[in-house]
């Protein structure tokens, strides 16, 4: 790949663009580079054990002498849940808004991190990296603080929207700076990098403001306890039922690890205002009256783990579903979570819960936090790009977003449909995808990062499937021939316990595999043999093909 000209700029999404989550982008020009956001995604089903997947940072790792800062546009997760894991072979100040600056320090500490700078930003200053400047700018989005970024370089102005609505009363936040997008215009854009998250939804976003009313409805209406999930990034969503419960006269319990810090530091930074004593210990919950009680967690996305889905199969520490119980989703599924989420309405459904979510009768709970067709449409005709990306969605949303954009007018030439990994070079007239930075999914298992890779999960979904066959053999150490009882166990793989016909079968196949005279003598080639023969074998005989495992015991 030849170098950047020094009039020239590179734009290259590692995560986000393609899919939902993880979203990461690049800005590099000959000397220097800023990051745009660092994210997570959360695993699909079929990926079992994984906890998060982040971006493929080694595109950045290669060229960490350039790094200038993070620029971080609002506090979720698949915006600033890859911190921890990039910062620390990737150190450089991060710029944010204050309280996204109170989420990430949760995270960093958390992590052992406690040497990286944080530069809370002034919306009326541009910051400097060398050969790149950036100016932020508010954006309505589901959480206070949310931001776009204007860049200015060497090939010109590029406009990066982050997640956005044009929401005109936003809750704890800032609407949309639609004069500042036409100034911007005005100046002259030569990208314009936009969210593409609801690019399939004809009309505008509602407002924030109907889900507060939906919300103390529910709390003065219902006659037990109610139960809410939501994002634990979710500040203004939280406010929102702090205030409803003000109103309902019920108390607030809050559960949950990452909701009860993210409570206690929103709170701490002011963005969160609650009467003295509304807050609870859910350890507390039950000394109050049923109808006095409300409970907030996370859980909205079917997560295994969190106190939602805990709760759905009573096994929560402090609060059981009971009948009289309401339970809101405060969130709509995520691409991919659907089966999750509708596992766990169900679960609560066989609890004698009365269940409120989107799609399930229950009206403004939730809105999305993203623009819909007529907002992307109002961007595209104030900034009016030279060039233009869509960014923050799968494949169809960038699609027709493109197709929008082609609608206003943007050459078909001039609109990037571009993937995770994509080098897009910029100079003031030309604009050319150069070459391919890795961006493959790098899995986050508990300690472990990147360790597990597409054979391991394809491991991990053969054992789910079929199940494992261990063959013990004791092998006689001085001479390599069998020397004793051979043991078959299976787990998972029910053939085994109710054919004790086929275990004798695969004894016998091991037995024979040692009595040919051209058996092979290294252990590690008569495993391979050993392992494709019972495989073969199981197959026939079941039409199944469990994992099959030979391990050797010197005796």
């Amino acid at each position: 790949m030849s170098a950047i000209p020094s009039d020239g700029v590179r734009v290259i999404p590692l995560g986000g663009v393609g899919d939902i989550g993880r979203n990461m982008m690049l800005i590099e020009t000959e000397e220097d580079l800023v990051v745009i956001d660092s994210g997570i995604m959360f695993p699909s089903e079929e990926m079992f054990g994984v906890d998060y997947i982040i971006a493929d940072t080694t595109y950045l790792l290669e060229r960490r002498d350039k790094l200038r800062a993070y620029l971080i546009t609002h506090g979720h997760e698949d915006h600033i849940g890859g911190l921890p894991y990039v910062l620390r072979d990737a150190p450089a100040p991060i710029y944010a808004m204050r309280l996204t600056h109170g989420l990430i320090e949760v995270k960093l500490r958390d992590a052992g991190l406690k040497e990286i700078e944080q530069i809370t930003i002034d919306l009326a200053t541009e910051y400097g990296f060398g050969s790149i400047s950036a100016e932020f700018f508010p954006v309505a989005h589901s959480i206070p603080d949310a931001t776009g970024i204007a860049l200015r370089t060497p090939a010109g102005l590029i406009v990066h929207t982050g997640d956005f609505k044009i929401d005109h009363t936003p809750v704890m936040s800032q609407p949309t700076d639609l004069p500042r997008l036409a100034s911007l215009g005005e100046e002259g854009v030569r990208l314009l990098c936009s969210d593409s998250t609801y690019a399939d939804r004809a009309g505008h976003t509602p407002s924030e403001l109907v889900v507060g009313e939906a919300l103390e409805q529910i709390l003065l209406s219902a006659p037990g306890r109610v139960i809410i999930a939501t994002f634990a990034s979710q500040i203004a969503r939280l406010q929102q039922i702090v205030d409803g419960a003000e109103v309902a006269g019920r108390t607030l319990f809050v559960t949950g690890r990452s909701m009860e810090k993210n409570v206690k530091m929103a709170r701490e930074l002011g963005y969160i205002k609650a009467p003295e004593g509304l807050i609870q210990s859910i350890s507390q919950h039950e000394q109050f009256a049923d109808e006095d009680v409300v409970i907030v967690g996370t859980g909205g996305q079917g997560e295994p783990m969190s106190a939602l889905s805990r709760m759905s199969v009573n096994d929560h520490r402090d609060v059981t579903i009971r009948s009289g119980d309401t339970v809101v989703f405060s969130s709509s599924p995520i691409p991919g979570n659907e089966a999750a989420v509708n596992r766990t309405v169900d679960n609560l459904f066989r609890l004698q819960a009365d269940v409120r979510y989107v799609g399930g009768g229950a009206v403004n709970v939730h809105v999305r936090g993203h623009a819909g067709q007529e907002e992307l449409k109002t961007v595209l005709s104030l900034v009016q790009p030279q060039d233009f990306m869509p960014i923050h969605g799968e494949y169809r949303h960038l699609a027709l977003h493109t197709r929008l954009a082609r609608s206003m007018g943007i050459p078909e030439e001039r609109c990037h449909l571009l993937l995770d990994g994509a080098i897009l070079q910029l100079t003031a007239e030309t604009s050319e995808v150069v070459g391919e930075a890795p961006a493959s999914y790098v899995y986050v298992d508990g300690l472990t990062v990147g360790g597990v890779d597409h054979t391991v999960l394809r491991d991990r979904r053969h054992l789910a499937r079929d199940g494992v066959v261990t063959v013990v053999v004791p092998v006689d150490h001085q001479t390599g021939q069998l020397a004793g009882q051979i043991d078959v166990i299976a787990k998972g793989f029910v053939w085994m316990d109710e054919s004790p016909t086929l275990q004798e079968r695969v004894e016998e196949q091991v037995r024979q595999a040692f009595d040919r005279d051209d058996h092979p003598v290294e252990w590690h080639e008569l495993q391979n043999v050993l392992r494709r023969e019972i495989s073969g074998l199981l197959y026939r005989e079941t039409r199944q093909r469990p994992m099959v495992l030979a391990v050797a015991m010197e005796v």
